[in-house]
């Protein structure tokens, strides 16, 4: 119950029914807000308890200067949490051990559910390795439950284990498609309240559903565990960027075209940490599904939310996406009382502004390596002669272009080339060059939500069919939307034969390209391009094309929208301006250019308008969390505990409450700790969490080696999760760390100092002989220490390694809170001092004394640390908030959870 300082309790009636409601009205200064912190401020007048939320955290956002700099931290507490499978394993790994640990403790496994509820989505383990084929869905599903078994086991059993907990099963959607289309609520219903609908959610991309007007953003595991269990996310109060748009896209251009220029623009500016809001005419003038695009790219202009308000056009989508008409009239009536419905004219107060006019948008696409780097379609192919110089020469001492290409490359016009021959399975053969595209895929959360896009694509492949073109033969071509609806509409308007004879085959429903999931090329192609060192391209309309990420043959990549992903599948190079060359020709022998195959306005709208109906959806999210029958065939424990597979590689029960009890045991002070690592400045948490492949001659492949499993099973650090010991192994294990107590190595090393001569050894083993000996362990480190992606095991393989204390310059805010949320305490050097100013070599025993002050119920500001070598300082402590200090008393979130759990 809110302590309702305000006396903002009101009741809401629409139509029969009739809700608990907060009142924004209530708090001075709330109605000048923008829409997202008046969203939060919501939040924080249902939740406030007097301890972690109070009047005067309420007080501070009413009375937000929008030109400060941001440092009131609130307690964010979200309605819900949504997560894909990569992420959401291990958050669920942790619930099954839970139960076991109330069982252990005689209390009712039952009891431990989600306190929020909690949507996973099954979207990150489908690969194209099968396309351009009528059966290549059904042998790329069957592909991924084989590799997958063991994980889908694990969710299938969660998905009847848990209250309050669904999952989407595979060859379903793409979890953000899905949100917007079913899950998004817009506004709450939960216990007779009504409220804002907001979320965090286990992938970046969570800010699609901010087109919705829900607020949410992507965070870390423990952050997404704690909401699950009720718990609020600390953030500070953050500075809102307004970008006011104006006009109306012109014909031609679509909605890629215009996401990429705002990220070209809001990445130009600056927006890191931020929320960006739209506002404006142009606002009404953006359809919903232009929204959600936008919505979506926020990870790559680097806000933490791009969000739009409530209006018609919101309530257009809810209807159409088969929402009841008691929600759709909810959501206006509730958005309309509390001051969150879309006034064109209104102008909020922002922390800064930005504007553009939608007429100016032109055709675009963006590239070689990321999304930011846009290139105007008209100036693409003269751009790409430019950036391949990038990729196939490199300039040596004297200044002369060196190639290290295995056959001498020639230069026409100055562009390099190097034309292959390659032969075809069935025989034929064809030529390929620098710039050829071998990947085009129509992919992505980002553009399959969108059905105008889509349909734009369909109907170039259906014009290019007609005028007797195709794909080019060295073009693999995939066509992985986020819904089924998709394909139905697609079906309804007779266009899906077009598709399947460009090549655009049905893939899976699923994240595919986008996050590297493209599968290999045909075998001659890749051949022909590693052995001459081809730079080639790939063309896909998702939201990231960083180096390396979408296929390890593949140099360069473009985003760009659907309708340009078919249209460079037919021209077959990027060396093609497609603006103005001839794709191709047809049957009559006539160039066909992209004018003549690209749909008008009229065209698309019409399909749209008749092939797009509620019926669809209803039907598509009738039953979306039952799943097909390989799906429900799975075997798995009946029990409300998990049966752990001991042979296992993929889910293991982790140590979290091992030998705990109901009391918590009293904070002691740390002695005679040893240094495990120490790190400079920026070290993120990419460079402390596994990621990426396991390489064979690592503690991590060495422990699969010894489990039996082969090394082309190994598999990814993501994909394992669910299994603590291979995520320990990968802690601190990135190949660009450099310990400074390890000097002349980078990657997973330290020294040892339980062994005679403390000999360089893997991280993982040092601490494994530390532990055994009893011997606590600390890290030391730089400014913006855990800056980056928040990452769950960035936080728990530290605690797991045994590190018990961290001691920084500075933190960043998340990984700082994610430490305490598994019992490690994080320290700052006194204001001014660093490891080095200290004289500290990383070579000293540590004792640190004060801690204890936490057992009286209060915080110390500073502990005293010594070191065995003279060095004394007060480290500054960086329990932020009570809440934060009992999770640290009870040894971490999930401890503090479980016990008040039982003591209900």
């Amino acid at each position: 119950m809110s302590a309702n300082s305000f006396d903002a309790r009101s009741t809401l009636q629409v139509g029969d029914e009739s809700y608990e409601i907060f009142r924004l009205d209530k708090v001075e200064g709330s109605a000048r807000l923008p829409y997202s912190l008046k969203v939060l401020l919501e939040n924080l007048l249902r939740t406030e308890d007097g301890a972690n939320i109070t009047a005067d955290h309420i007080r501070a956002l009413g009375n937000w200067d929008s030109q400060a700099q941001p440092s009131q931290e609130i307690q964010f507490t979200p309605a819900r949490v949504i997560m894909q499978d990569f992420t959401g394993v291990p958050c669920v790994v942790d619930l099954a051990t839970m139960r076991e640990a109330v069982k252990e403790l005689g209390g009712d496994p039952a009891k431990v559910n989600p306190l929020s509820p909690a949507e996973l989505v099954i979207d990150h383990s489908v690969i194209a390795d099968k396309f351009g084929t009528k059966d290549a869905f059904g042998q790329n599903v069957e592909l991924e439950y084989g590799r997958n078994k063991e994980r889908y086991q694990f969710l299938r059993w969660g998905q009847t284990a848990f209250d309050d907990f669904k999952v989407v099963p595979p060859g379903t959607g793409i979890v953000h498609q899905v949100n917007i289309e079913h899950l998004a609520r817009t506004v709450m219903v939960r216990g007779g309240q009504a409220y804002p609908d907001t979320l965090v959610g286990t992938d970046s991309h969570t800010t699609m559903v901010n087109g919705l007007g829900v607020l949410g953003w992507g965070v870390g595991g423990i952050e997404a565990e704690a909401a699950m269990l009720g718990q609020p996310v600390s953030m500070l109060i953050p500075r809102v960027v307004g970008f006011k748009l104006t006009g109306e896209l012109p014909a031609g251009t679509t909605a890629t075209d215009l996401v990429l220029t705002i990220t070209e623009m809001l990445r130009k500016h600056g927006v890191v940490g931020k929320f960006v809001e739209f506002y404006g005419e142009g606002v009404a003038a953006t359809s919903l599904a232009n929204r959600a695009t936008i919505g979506n790219m926020s990870p790559e202009f680097g806000s933490t939310a791009a969000i739009f308000p409530i209006d018609g056009e919101t309530l257009k989508y809810l209807k159409l996406t088969g929402r009841s008409e008691q929600q759709v009239a909810l959501v206006e009536a509730y958005a309309k009382e509390q001051g969150l419905w879309l006034d064109p004219a209104a102008e909020p107060d922002f922390s800064e502004k930005l504007e553009l006019d939608l007429a100016t948008v032109v055709p675009s696409i963006a590239g070689p390596k990321r999304p930011q780097d846009r290139i105007v379609l008209a100036e693409a192919a003269t751009q790409f002669e430019r950036d391949v110089l990038n990729y196939v020469s490199t300039a040596d001492e004297a200044g002369e272009e060196s190639f290290p290409a295995s056959d001498s490359p020639a230069a026409a016009d100055g562009v390099p080339t190097n034309p292959v021959t390659v032969t075809a399975p069935d025989g034929s053969t064809y030529e390929i060059d620098h710039g050829a595209v071998t990947v085009a895929a129509i992919t992505s959360c980002t553009n399959t939500s969108n059905p105008y896009v889509m349909v734009a694509a369909a109907l170039v492949a259906k014009k290019a069919v007609e005028k007797g073109l195709t794909r080019k033969p060295w073009v693999k071509t995939t066509l992985a939307p986020g819904s089924k609806v998709v394909t139905d509409y697609f079906d309804k308007a007779g266009l899906t034969p077009y598709l399947d004879k460009v090549g655009f085959n049905l893939v899976g429903y699923g994240c595919t390209t986008c996050i590297g999931n493209s599968g290999p090329l045909p075998e001659e192609v890749s051949k022909a391009v590693n052995d001459h060192d081809l730079a080639v391209t790939s063309v896909l309309s998702g939201n990231r094309n960083f180096e390396g990420r979408i296929n390890p043959d593949v140099k360069m990549n473009y985003l760009a929208s659907p309708p340009l992903v078919v249209a460079y599948a037919i021209a077959g190079s990027m060396k093609v301006d497609i603006a103005k060359d001839a794709l191709g020709t047809d049957t009559d022998g006539n160039p066909v250019y992209l004018k003549d195959i690209w749909p008008s306005e009229a065209e698309v709208n019409d399909v749209v308008a008749n092939a797009i109906g509620e019926d669809m959806f209803n039907k598509s999210y009738s039953d979306v969390f039952a799943g097909d029958a390989q799906w429900q065939a799975l075997s798995i424990p009946t029990g409300n505990t998990f049966e752990w597979d001991a042979e296992s590689t993929y889910v293991r029960k982790p140590p979290y409450f091992e030998g705990m009890t109901m009391e918590t045991t009293p904070v002691t002070d740390i002695a005679g700790a040893r240094v495990l690592a120490k790190l400079g400045d920026s070290v993120t948490t990419d460079h402390i969490s596994p990621a990426g492949a396991i390489k064979a001659d690592t503690p991590a492949g060495q422990y699969l080696t010894e489990h039996g499993v082969e090394r082309r099973d190994f598999n990814s650090y993501g994909s394992r999760r669910g299994n603590h010991e291979v995520m320990i192994r990968g802690t601190f294990a990135n190949i660009r760390l450099r310990n400074q107590i390890a000097p002349g190595t980078e990657g997973g090393f330290t020294r040892d100092f339980t062994k005679d001569g403390a000999p360089v050894s893997f991280i993982y083993d040092a601490s494994q002989n530390y532990q055994a000996a009893g011997i606590p362990l600390v890290i030391l480190g730089g400014k913006e220490y855990g800056s980056g992606s928040s990452r769950d095991w960035a936080a728990k393989g530290t605690a797991l390694l045994g590190v018990k204390a961290v001691i920084t310059e500075s933190y960043e805010r998340i990984h700082r809170s994610n430490l305490i949320g598994m019992g490690v305490l994080p320290l700052q050097f006194p204001a001014g001092q660093s490891a080095d100013s200290l004289g500290l070599t990383g070579e000293e025993t540590f004792s640190i004394a004060g801690i204890t002050e936490l057992n009286e119920g209060t915080t110390p500001s500073t502990v005293k640390v010594t070191t065995d070598t003279g060095v004394e300082f007060d480290a500054v402590v960086r329990i932020d908030t009570p809440g934060e200090a009992d999770y640290y008393r009870n040894g971490g979130i999930m401890q503090y959870v479980l016990r008040s759990l039982i003591r209900k």
